[in-house]
């Protein structure tokens, strides 16, 4: 599963050294998993119920069991260059899962308490854009 177009690069490599398939669509997900587009953050992350994991690519970043929002430099390349206000609000949604784990592309995962780690980000973020202003 890619999150987002960037983490392509590898995809093949990786599908070939596991024997893994890979596919653009949703029909083709394993059974349990869904997507969880984020609107204007040109990111699909990857939500698994059963074990109330969520898989982000490049806006949630991992690190000493904290989350943080990518820089808002990581943005530039979108339609309408998103603000890190955008994206707080973006990925506000997410607050309605009830998320254990966050893992991570980059940095340390969160494997304990991931929605109040998601919850923390968003307002830090909010506030750090707020201050920035």
């Amino acid at each position: 599963m890619t999150t987002i177009r960037w983490h392509r690069r590898s995809r093949d490599a990786v599908a070939a050294r596991y024997g893994a398939s890979t596919s653009r669509a949703r029909a083709s997900l394993p059974q349990g998993v869904e997507t969880v587009p984020i609107r204007g953050a040109g990111e699909t992350m990857v939500w698994i119920p059963e074990h109330r994991a969520l898989v982000p690519g490049d806006r949630l970043l991992g690190g000493a069991g904290e989350l943080r929002l990518c820089p808002e430099s990581w943005l530039s390349y979108l339609p309408g260059k998103p603000s890190l206000r955008d994206l707080v609000e973006a990925l506000r949604p997410l607050l309605e899962l009830p998320v254990e784990m966050v893992l991570t592309s980059h940095g340390e995962p969160v494997l304990a308490g991931g929605r109040e780690a998601i919850e923390r980000a968003l307002v830090h973020a909010q506030n750090s854009s707020a201050t920035a202003r």
